[in-house]
């Protein structure tokens, strides 16, 4: 009896080391994440157009001329040497599907004009397979979200026009001082 004893504590031990091993390792990088990015989130993006969780007027989807809507950007830190800007749908039915992603914008810009991208940006590929704005057009049914990320960088971006987004994000990896979002909805008529 005390050989069993012995070993069913043995296990209990390796199976309480194995869970707080990983408990503390996950935790660890959730922490190390959070420091990393240390985000102040103070930046905004808003639109004339819609506001916050509201429907994206037809206008700027492919039911209508299909152009960017109008964006306000406020309190850019002072520190950031660009903007990005990524436009996705979370809920397309093929996963998520990028409508737009535009990098090197001046920190200085307070506004991207409907249909116009800022001087000196840079458009990258989107999920339409061509560079530029793609607007919402979801299949009939249920409406879908439509993030407008913007991020605050601490660098330009070496990136040539026609990037595709995964390439993007990994130039931005640890370059990251601040986070914006702005989610409008559509709903196919």
């Amino acid at each position: 009896m005390p050989k069993i004893l012995i070993i069913i504590i043995i296990l209990g031990l390796v199976f309480l080391g194995t869970f707080w091993f990983y408990k503390n390792k996950n935790e660890t990088q959730v922490l190390n994440i959070q420091r990393s990015q240390n985000l102040a989130l103070k930046m905004k993006i808003s639109s004339p157009n819609f506001s916050n969780n509201e429907f994206i007027p037809s206008e700027f989807t492919c039911e209508g001329k299909d152009i960017n809507p109008e964006l306000y950007i406020e309190d850019v830190p002072k520190e950031a040497k660009s903007l990005v800007l990524i436009v996705d749908d979370p809920d397309a039915p093929m996963g998520t599907w990028t409508h737009w992603t535009l990098w090197n914008i001046s920190p200085d810009t307070k506004v991207i004009k409907s249909g116009e991208v800022p001087q000196g940006a840079v458009e990258g590929k989107t999920d339409f397979g061509r560079p530029g704005w793609g607007g919402p057009c979801p299949p009939k049914g249920n409406a879908h979200r439509y993030f407008f990320k913007l991020f605050a960088l601490d660098i330009l971006l070496d990136l040539k026009q026609g990037a595709e987004r995964k390439d993007l994000e990994k130039a931005m990896e640890g370059h990251i001082l601040d986070k914006a979002e702005l989610i409008g909805l559509y709903q196919r008529k």
